[in-house]
Protein backbone atom coordinates (compact mmCIF):
# COMPACT_ATOMS: atom_id res chain seq x y z
CA UNK A 1 0.00 0.00 0.00
CA UNK A 2 1.31 3.51 -0.67
CA UNK A 3 1.48 6.31 2.16
CA UNK A 4 -1.54 8.07 0.99
CA UNK A 5 -3.80 5.23 1.35
CA UNK A 6 -2.41 4.19 4.95
CA UNK A 7 -2.52 8.11 5.98
CA UNK A 8 -6.32 7.77 4.82
CA UNK A 9 -7.07 4.59 6.78
CA UNK A 10 -5.74 6.44 10.03
CA UNK A 11 -7.56 9.62 9.08
CA UNK A 12 -10.92 7.51 9.23
CA UNK A 13 -9.83 5.61 12.08
CA UNK A 14 -8.77 8.49 14.07
CA UNK A 15 -12.47 10.40 13.04
CA UNK A 16 -14.29 7.66 13.78
CA UNK A 17 -12.90 6.95 17.24
CA UNK A 18 -13.40 10.47 18.01
CA UNK A 19 -16.76 10.41 16.88
CA UNK A 20 -17.54 7.24 18.77
CA UNK A 21 -15.95 9.14 22.09
CA UNK A 22 -17.39 12.11 21.33
CA UNK A 23 -21.10 10.23 21.14
CA UNK A 24 -20.68 8.66 24.41
CA UNK A 25 -19.08 12.05 26.17
CA UNK A 26 -22.45 13.64 24.80
CA UNK A 27 -24.68 10.98 25.90
CA UNK A 28 -22.97 10.42 29.50
CA UNK A 29 -22.93 14.75 29.91
CA UNK A 30 -26.23 15.46 28.74
CA UNK A 31 -27.83 13.55 30.99
CA UNK A 32 -26.24 14.71 34.05
CA UNK A 33 -26.09 18.23 32.82
CA UNK A 34 -30.13 18.69 34.03
CA UNK A 35 -28.95 16.63 37.51
CA UNK A 36 -26.24 19.62 38.03
CA UNK A 37 -28.24 22.36 37.20
CA UNK A 38 -30.80 21.18 40.22
CA UNK A 39 -27.86 21.08 42.53
CA UNK A 40 -26.90 24.22 41.79
CA UNK A 41 -30.39 25.43 42.99
CA UNK A 42 -31.17 23.33 45.70
CA UNK A 43 -33.97 25.77 46.94
CA UNK A 44 -36.27 25.24 43.84
CA UNK A 45 -37.64 22.16 42.08
CA UNK A 46 -37.67 22.81 38.68
CA UNK A 47 -39.50 19.40 38.14
CA UNK A 48 -42.00 20.48 40.17
CA UNK A 49 -42.65 24.03 39.27
CA UNK A 50 -42.88 23.00 35.51
CA UNK A 51 -45.60 20.68 35.79
CA UNK A 52 -47.40 23.63 38.00
CA UNK A 53 -46.85 25.53 34.95
CA UNK A 54 -44.28 28.09 35.92
CA UNK A 55 -43.20 29.11 32.29
CA UNK A 56 -40.31 31.37 33.82
CA UNK A 57 -38.66 28.43 35.47
CA UNK A 58 -39.05 26.19 32.46
CA UNK A 59 -37.52 28.79 29.89
CA UNK A 60 -34.55 29.45 32.19
CA UNK A 61 -33.80 25.74 33.17
CA UNK A 62 -34.29 25.04 29.22
CA UNK A 63 -31.62 27.48 28.17
CA UNK A 64 -29.27 26.36 30.46
CA UNK A 65 -29.70 22.93 29.24
CA UNK A 66 -29.93 23.83 25.84
CA UNK A 67 -26.57 26.08 26.29
CA UNK A 68 -24.67 23.33 28.22
CA UNK A 69 -25.55 20.85 25.06
CA UNK A 70 -24.13 23.29 22.76
CA UNK A 71 -21.15 23.59 24.67
CA UNK A 72 -20.74 19.78 25.43
CA UNK A 73 -21.50 19.83 21.04
CA UNK A 74 -18.51 22.10 20.63
CA UNK A 75 -15.82 20.51 22.78
CA UNK A 76 -16.56 17.06 21.25
CA UNK A 77 -16.64 19.15 17.27
CA UNK A 78 -13.08 20.13 18.51
CA UNK A 79 -11.68 16.31 19.44
CA UNK A 80 -13.03 15.50 15.94
CA UNK A 81 -11.33 17.53 14.11
CA UNK A 82 -8.39 17.13 16.63
CA UNK A 83 -8.48 13.02 15.26
CA UNK A 84 -9.09 14.18 11.81
CA UNK A 85 -5.59 16.81 12.07
CA UNK A 86 -3.59 14.05 13.85
CA UNK A 87 -4.75 11.48 11.20
CA UNK A 88 -3.94 13.86 8.41
CA UNK A 89 -0.08 14.44 9.43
Amino acid sequence: MSGTVIDMIWTVTFSLLGGLTGAVMFVMLAARLPKIFDALTPNVDEGKEIIRGNRAVAEYFGRLVSAGIIGISVIIAAAVLGGLLTGLR
